[in-house]
């Protein structure tokens, strides 16, 4: 098993579709913890809030095959095939990290994402802030240490089930 750790982020009916992300990713490994959510300000667009957690899951899958799985579970809640990156969507699925894994090509680990946005390092600090992210020398807890914090999180309480 290879522990992963999934971006989960809505803007389009969250509390819906963000339950529904927590389903679907039962399914397809082990849950093994799941980070508060935060609704944020949506980043290089005007738009409605977003919805945003970070999932630890553990699967078999290999690389490859979880990013096909993510893509079919977006599709499937209703997210274009085309979307682009800075616009409203029912859902995004992220991987963050995956295992001590690093890869520069697509998808690129780990996810530039954990450097750039509250949304998925303040999550990530929840889940384990001792982990080392790999080609770094740092742990989660110091990344967000030194994170520049200009975005608003605020708790949503949400009863998800896993």
């Amino acid at each position: 098993m290879i522990t992963t750790y999934i971006g989960v982020g809505s803007n389009i009916a969250p509390e819906k579709h963000v339950k529904a992300a927590i389903d679907e990713l039962n399914r397809l490994g082990e849950i093994t913890n799941i980070s508060t959510v935060y609704e944020a300000e949506s980043v290089g667009f005007s738009s409605n809030n977003f919805f945003n957690l970070v999932v630890e899951l553990n699967v078999t899958h290999s690389l490859a095959e979880l990013g096909i799985q993510l893509r079919a579970i977006e599709i499937k809640w209703g997210r274009e095939q085309n979307a682009q990156k800075n616009q409203d969507r029912t859902l995004d699925l992220d991987i963050l990290l995956y295992g001590d894994l690093v890869s520069e090509s697509d998808p690129t680990l780990p996810r530039d994402d954990l450097f750039k946005f509250a949304f998925a390092i303040l999550p990530m600090v929840e889940l384990n802030p001792d982990l080392i992210v790999p080609n770094t020398q740092q742990t989660i807890r110091q990344i967000w240490s030194e994170f520049p914090y200009t975005q608003s999180l605020k708790p949503v309480v949400l009863n998800l089930n896993f």
